[in-house]
């Protein structure tokens, strides 16, 4: 009887697990599409980050608890307000921006395209033998994937880490390069000048006679 019990208890928490992952997937492909079709770069942004937080999300149901934190941690809370730095202070041309759209629809379309084709090969290749529906392997009690994703991070993929590293740094300061570059209206300021500014240059004093009263 505990068998039983225990085996219809499984089947209630997987279908909430299932529950779950069509809720979260429904909302990640809906800000996915507000990120496309959105017209201002604030907002795309901003769909971007809900994509991010439903992405977590899911990976939190398959069991990836520090791959999820990560991506909450450092592409929500870091790299997305970089992002929206970088978009509010490059004073971009949406209207230039828009003029160009169609010229490269057609690429947008066709990798649309490819990944449709992918999803639907996923669903019904069920029908031809392949099990798409199994899950993670349980791990043993004392498994930690953060342990085991830093020992692999450190050790195998040391160097690669290191260069994506590298290559963040750079898109940081190629993103404060743009920021600063010269452009009507900009205003900069001078802080040798600031310096070296004396008071008789700036304060001029006048002796204004007083007015006698009739």
């Amino acid at each position: 009887m505990r068998r039983i019990a225990d085996g219809g208890r499984d089947g209630r928490i997987d279908m909430l697990v299932e529950i779950l992952f069509y809720a979260f997937a429904t909302v990640l492909v809906a800000s996915a599409l507000g990120v496309i079709v959105a017209r201002n770069p604030v907002h795309s942004a901003l769909g971007l980050v809900v994509c991010f937080i439903t992405s977590a999300a899911i990976w939190l149901l398959i069991g990836a608890e520090f791959l999820a934190i990560v991506l909450v941690l450092v592409y929500v809370g870091a790299v997305m307000v970089l992002f929206l730095f970088v978009v509010m202070m490059l004073d971009i041309n949406l209207e230039e921006l828009r003029r160009g759209f169609t010229r490269f629809a057609w690429l947008g379309w066709l990798t649309a395209g490819v990944i449709v084709l992918e999803i639907v090969g996923v669903v019904i290749s069920h029908a031809f033998g392949v099990d798409v529906g199994r899950g993670p392997l349980p791990e043993p009690p004392g498994y930690s994937n953060t342990t085991e994703l830093g020992r692999v991070l450190y050790t195998q993929f040391a160097y690669p880490f290191e260069l994506a590293a590298v290559l963040l740094l750079v898109a940081i300061v190629a993103a404060i390069a743009l920021t600063m570059r010269r452009r009507p209206g900009y205003k900069a300021q001078d802080v040798s000048r600031q310096v070296a500014v004396r008071a008789r240059d700036r304060v001029r004093l006048v002796q204004v006679e007083p007015e006698k009263r009739a």
